[in-house]
């Protein structure tokens, strides 16, 4: 329901009409951090064993192109998240520890809302998108045990703010939904689907050209 409540909003929000002020053709870039926090309840596996996935914080970078008038098109990018996992029995007793890393450039058309005479002039903005998120590293803590995590492709949603403090700089505070599960194999076998599907909060500084 989030994610749907995120899609109708910004479906909405690129049939509206405003005064224009960021043109086509303009560039952003923003650098800052993301945090990526796993949502509750991960998951159980074939065998019985329920994942819970921990959070990271990692540097991320993005750049945006204005394809029309307040629409841009955004791909985010980041340094590899770790996310240390857990796998518990029916009780919620600890019965393994892993850990993963992974990507997950997102690809959005995003809308900005701009001229509405806002306190501070803030710049709110909405998007919509596709996200990819390929996993290496996997790790088990068991002797001989081989596991792997697929790729997996899934719809993102974006809402944020910025906050200019000059002409063409501003920081940001945004908040995303990225609809990651992966299915998850053992030794060959497959074990059964991990659903990651976070929010990531994050705060960049950023540049307009």
């Amino acid at each position: 329901m989030k994610l749907q409540s995120l899609v109708l909003a910004a479906a909405t929000a690129l049939t509206m009409t405003t005064a224009f002020a960021v043109p086509a053709g303009t560039w952003t870039v923003a650098a800052g951090a993301h945090y990526v926090d796993p949502k509750s309840d991960n998951g159980t596996l074939n065998n019985g064993l329920s994942v819970d996935v921990d959070g990271d914080v990692r540097p991320t970078i993005s750049g945006e192109y204005f394809i029309a008038n307040n629409v841009g098109v955004e791909l985010l990018a980041a340094i590899p998240f770790h996310h240390d996992f857990t796998l518990n029995d029916a009780t919620g007793k600890e019965i393994l520890t892993g850990k993963t890393q992974h990507l997950p450039p997102t690809l959005s058309l995003q809308y900005h809302f701009d001229d509405y005479n806002l306190p501070m002039n803030v710049k709110p903005f909405i998007g919509v998108g596709v996200n990819y998120t390929t996993f290496f590293k996997e790790k088990l803590n068991q002797p001989g045990a081989d596991l792997k995590l697929d790729d997996n492709v899934g719809i993102a949603g974006h809402i944020g703010l910025d906050i200019p403090f000059a002409p063409t700089e501003a920081f940001r505070i945004d908040a995303r939904y990225m609809d990651i599960k992966t299915d998850a194999t053992l030794n060959g076998t497959d074990i059964g689907e991990i659903d990651i599907s976070p929010w990531v909060y994050g705060v960049a500084f950023v540049k307009q050209f």
